[in-house]
């Protein structure tokens, strides 16, 4: 049964542990449906201009 009291206060500490970490960045809702669960890639970065040319 000490083993059992043991382990809840382990994974518990984890548990609190990374949540303090991560900060009102976890997501706790759950599965996503709809329109909440759209996962767009991020937008690609405009490429570099091209170098202007040597005057002759």
């Amino acid at each position: 049964m000490w083993k059992l009291v043991v382990g809840f206060v382990v994974f518990a500490a984890v548990a609190l542990f990374v949540i303090s970490k991560a900060g009102d960045k976890i997501d706790m809702s759950g599965e996503k449906h709809g329109g909440d669960a759209v996962h767009e890639p991020a937008p690609a970065p405009a490429p570099a201009p091209a170098p202007a040319a040597a005057p002759k």
